[in-house]
């Protein structure tokens, strides 16, 4: 597998010397990517604490197991894991990725995680790592995050490495993949191509082993698969985009997604936890029912949702805080200084919503509603609120505007705590006391409308609405500097008032100075019991994106959902599209159950199954991570992964491209779907021939039919419809259509009903349909015509269903419902009886049996 084995083995055996001799011998990109490696690697020690961060040798040397290890202490661990985290919005999003230096296999993972990071703790311990990759500048003494420190903290003998942050790069991961994965993996591509952060550690891992152990892999040599998180559902990139979950195809701009339907978050956290849901929903039906019960409760007591509500709008970005709390700067700054104050100011702010958000959630009946309320019960919120006020003023509060809030910040410490601070903050006040003074005398001098106006780039300045015929020669004195002009709105300044904003920032620099020095000594004293804040920064969160929930029902008629061995939805409807379109759109049935598990379904182009389907699967996520779903009622099986094989709406070029493309989906789908999948498949063998075309569907039909997936399947080849009569699983459902004639009388159009029915659809050739309204010869038509109805009476009889296969589908049909009926009826005994009746009527309908009488129980 390896080129250069003999300096792999060398290096994997712990030859130091033989390592580092041959590195300057490895065909790295460039001599600048290996300094650039090799400085950041070797000898860097990413914990202040000294303990060695990175090895120049194979870090097999040395390694004891701990009990943090789920393999014996006398395996040698051998996998290296590299690790990153998104950055602003995508943070919470990690991606992973892993090599067992004894097995040619590359892991990659990625998910959403909240500020505990369970999923990653839980996955690193499942992969039990000898040597753990991260970025620099998630490493760096002083400067560590939040992520470092916990895998630091339950990897205590673990090496950790250091890599600049450039060499997570996901575009060279991709490449990485393509380069190294072997073509029978190869729809590993489809999962992971849009998995940025995954991609990003492959990367990183790739060049760290190739560098360290002196060695490369040979192309398409390598096992790399995707693995999910645990207890979620898996949805590939594909089936995110097709379904628009977060980002809408035509503009990725528009918030006509499922993302957009449902938040109506007030705080950060929560839109990020509302997006990581969507991608990842639950598959847990105890916690999601935990969630639909709070959102019941939330819809059922309006003082709540609004109590709510108004306290959690309150909130800053809780996980924003907590990350600059525990970042120690690596110079003290003006900067520094004004940011540690201001992160005091929001703390205070924060823990001040505490006992507002206690008292909102005090009567709540929800389980994890009182779980919240108990959580919040934590002693350390109290303590560090008490420290924090007996130097902080009680009335500092974080407030909007930039002058407002470096008011906030200069009196933020309370008087007599230091003597030197107090003069220098009456200094301060004399200062900007004099400047409104000056400005005031300006305007009185120049008869001008002059007020005093601050911005965070020029400090104080003048401003005035007026118009410019109303000045002297229509321009303002010589002695203003600095003029610019927005509508009849002058701002300008003088050299004066610049001498007096240069005098108000040194005075502003020491009462920072003197500030940071007792934020800094408080923060000491309550760092300890900073890190309840992590449990704050969850329940904020889920509260918020459950409010959302509530929110987005008050809005339209969603229902509760319930989750059986069934998916049935009773007039539902697309949620995306209620959103766009002026009115509500068309209401559907729908039914799938384990003995009715694959359902076909025809129709028109245009006529809504593509729309049909795309709902079926999104009210699926909206049920799995705790919202209502817009049915009239609604139950679902959990699905443990969601596949979509659905054409972009304007995507009408059917060429080998569009049929490759076709494959690989089909190809992933076939390869990762079990029996708790929902499959999705629109019109699957558009791109070549109607006879290749119908083979492939028929092949592809009959493989997913041996699954207990759930399974839709839209497509114009009617010849699949019969499939029905080998299968007795297997349903056919048709959008209706109406013709109707145009008042002239002479042309026929289709009218859309959008409506879904039993059966399969009676419009076939739509081709020649279209053909009768272009200018073909009529004859070239009726020639047509004739042609088309002879193959179609051909395929018929060979598909034409004998009484044998009727009478078995009917007993299966028949024994399927009695294996419901005892899962799951809640029906009284008087209930069942009749309607254990209506099926043994129904089944001897479809199916006599001569010499039966009817009324015979």
């Amino acid at each position: 597998m390896f080129y250069n084995t003999c300096s792999f083995l060398k290096s994997y055996f712990g030859d130091k010397s033989s390592c580092v001799e041959n590195a300057n011998t490895l065909n790295l990109t460039s001599s600048s990517s290996v300094r650039g490696l090799n400085s950041t690697c070797i000898g860097k020690t990413p914990l202040s604490s000294g303990r060695s961060g990175c090895r120049s040798h194979t870090p097999l040397m040395g390694y004891s197991a701990t009990s943090s290890s789920a393999v014996s202490s006398h395996t040698v661990a051998s996998v290296i894991v590299a690790v990153v985290e998104g950055r602003g919005l995508a943070r919470g999003e990690v991606g992973m990725a892993s090599i067992d230096l004894k097995n040619p296999e590359i892991i990659l993972s990625q998910f959403a995680d909240n500020t505990t990071y369970a999923k990653v703790i839980t996955k690193l311990k499942i992969l039990t790592p000898l040597e753990i990759i991260m970025s620099n500048t998630a490493c760096d003494a002083g400067n560590t995050t939040k992520l470092f420190n916990l895998i630091a903290e339950h990897f205590k003998n673990v090496t950790f490495t250091t890599v600049q942050r450039k060499y997570f790069n996901e575009t060279k991961g991709l490449e990485y993949i393509e380069q190294l994965c072997a073509s029978e993996f190869s729809t590993i591509f489809m999962e992971v191509q849009s998995k940025y952060y995954c991609l990003a550690a492959a990367a990183a891992l790739l060049k760290y082993v190739e560098f360290i152990q002196n060695a490369v892999y040979a192309p398409k040599s390598l096992k790399v698969r995707f693995q999910g998180s645990e207890k979620t559902a898996m949805i590939d990139s594909s089936s995110a985009q097709n379904l628009e979950l977060v980002i809408n195809n035509r503009d990725s701009r528009n918030g006509h997604t499922l993302l957009g339907v449902l938040n109506y978050t007030k705080t950060p956290g929560g839109s990020r936890r509302l997006r990581s849901n969507i991608l990842e929903p639950l598959v847990d039906a105890e916690t999601i029912n935990m969630r639909l019960d709070c959102v019941q409760e939330l819809l059922q007591d309006e003082e709540l949702f609004f109590g709510l509500q108004a306290v959690i709008s309150k909130f800053l970005d809780t996980e924003q805080l907590l990350s600059v709390l525990v970042q120690i700067p690596k110079q003290d700054t003006v900067k520094t200084a004004e940011s540690k104050i201001t992160n005091l100011i929001y703390l205070k702010h924060t823990l001040e919503l505490v006992e507002p958000l206690k008292a909102a959630l005090r009567s709540c009946n929800a389980q994890l509603l009182k779980a919240y309320y108990n959580s919040l019960e934590d002693t350390r919120f109290g303590v560090m609120l008490e420290k924090i006020t007996t130097v902080i003023n009680d009335d500092t509060r974080y407030t909007k505007g930039c002058l407002s809030m470096r008011t906030q910040k200069c009196y933020a410490v309370k008087p007599n705590v230091s003597e030197f601070l107090d003069i220098a903050r009456r200094t301060y006040t004399e200062i900007v006391d004099d400047i409104a003074g000056m400005i005031a005398q300006l305007a009185e001098k120049y008869s001008l409308p002059m007020k005093t106006s601050f911005s965070s780039a020029r400090g104080f300045f003048i401003q005035m609405n007026a118009d410019c015929s109303t000045l002297p020669n229509g321009q303002l004195p010589s002695e203003f500097t600095k003029i610019t002009k927005m509508k009849n709105t002058y701002s300008f300044t003088s050299a004066d008032l610049i001498k007096m904003n240069e005098r108000c920032q040194e005075s502003l620099r020491e009462i920072y100075h003197m500030t940071y020095l007792i934020v800094c000594k408080l923060l000491n004293e309550i760092y300890e019991h900073i890190h309840c804040l992590y449990k704050l920064s969850d329940i904020v969160s889920m509260l918020d994106m459950l409010l959302s929930f509530a929110h987005a029902c008050t809005l339209s008629d969603y229902v509760r959902p319930e989750f059986t061995d069934t998916l049935a939805i009773k007039q539902g409807w697309h949620p995306i599209l209620e959103k766009i379109a002026m009115e509500k759109p068309v209401s559907n049935n729908t039914y799938l159950t384990e003995g009715s598990n694959f359902v076909i379904i025809t129709g028109p182009n245009m006529s809504g199954k593509s729309t049909y389907l795309k709902q079926i699967a999104l009210c699926q996520i909206m049920a799995q991570i705790g919202s209502y779903v817009p049915a009239e009622y609604c139950s679902f099986r959990i699905a443990e992964q969601i596949f979509t094989r659905i054409g972009m709406d304007d995507d009408i070029e059917t060429n080998a491209s569009t049929f490759m493309k076709e494959m690989k989906e089909v190809t992933y789908i076939i390869q990762n779907a079990n029996d708790k999948s929902l499959i999705i498949i629109d019109e699957l063998g558009r791109g070549t021939s109607a006879e290749e075309g119908i083979g492939i569907c028929y092949a592809a039909c009959e493989y997913l039919l041996n699954l207990k997936a759930f399974t839709l399947f839209a497509t114009h080849f009617l010849e699949l419809c019969h499939i029905d009569a080998l299968y007795p699983n297997v349903e056919n459902y048709h959008f209706e259509v109406q013709h109707v004639r145009s008042s002239a009388g002479n042309k026929e159009k289709i009218a859309y009903t959008y409506t879904l029915s039993k059966g399969y659809t009676e419009e076939k050739n739509y081709g020649l349909k279209a053909a009768e309204v272009s200018s073909l010869p009529s004859s070239i038509i009726l020639d047509a015509k004739e042609i088309t109805n002879h193959i179609a009476k051909q395929f018929l009889h060979r598909q034409k269903s004998t009484p044998e296969m009727m009478k078995q589908r009917a007993a299966y049909q028949l024994a399927m419902r009695l294996v419901q009926t005892a899962r799951n009826s809640r029906l009284d005994p008087d209930s069942l009886r009749v309607y254990l009746k209506a099926l043994k009527k129904k089944y001897e309908a479809s199916c006599p049996i001569p010499g039966k009488n009817d009324e015979q129980q």
